[in-house]
């Protein structure tokens, strides 16, 4: 089976789902969460599945590892970067139904930010792939943003310059 349609297979009732398609309107790491948590599940089922782990477990709990619409209001800076993870696990749980494969890539993919680690191979690589993909994703939108303001200096260095 290709890898693409596999993963889509795997995937579906979640793509699918109205909750989960709200994270097309949530920014995240200057991209949308839903087009992060697709990278992040991708790239956890193409490692997972060459590894010979278990690989559909892990690309569901990839998926949802960040499945929250709400910005976790009552806290601020690293003390949400600690709680968010409770609240995709409540709203998998919830949604979904999981299981504790799926509960522990969600609750530890923010580890050593968050104190307990991952009790599986499957959570590490996901929490793994979760640090580049953030970092990748927030080092292309800061490009983009020097751009940007690359571009509006140049108009006013221009206006200047006349």
């Amino acid at each position: 089976m290709r890898k693409r349609t596999e993963f889509f297979k795997i995937t579906k009732d979640i793509l699918v789902h109205d909750e989960f398609d709200k994270l097309k309107n949530v920014s995240h790491h200057g991209i949308s969460r839903h087009n992060h948590s697709m990278r992040v599940a991708y790239y956890t089922y193409l490692v997972t599945k060459t590894l010979h782990l278990n690989y559909k477990e892990a690309t569901r709990g990839a998926l949802l590892h960040d499945f929250f619409t709400d910005e976790v209001k009552e806290c601020n800076g690293l003390f949400r970067l600690r709680r968010h993870p409770n609240h995709a696990v409540d709203n998998a749980k919830e949604v979904f139904g999981i299981s504790t494969l799926e509960e522990d890539i969600i609750k530890t993919h923010m580890f050593p930010v968050t104190f307990t680690p991952p009790k599986y191979i499957e959570s590490w690589i996901v929490d793994i792939i979760d640090d580049i993909s953030a970092i990748y994703e927030k080092s292309f939108s800061i490009k983009k943003e020097l751009q940007t303001s690359m571009a509006v200096f140049g108009i006013i260095l221009l206006k200047f310059m006349k």
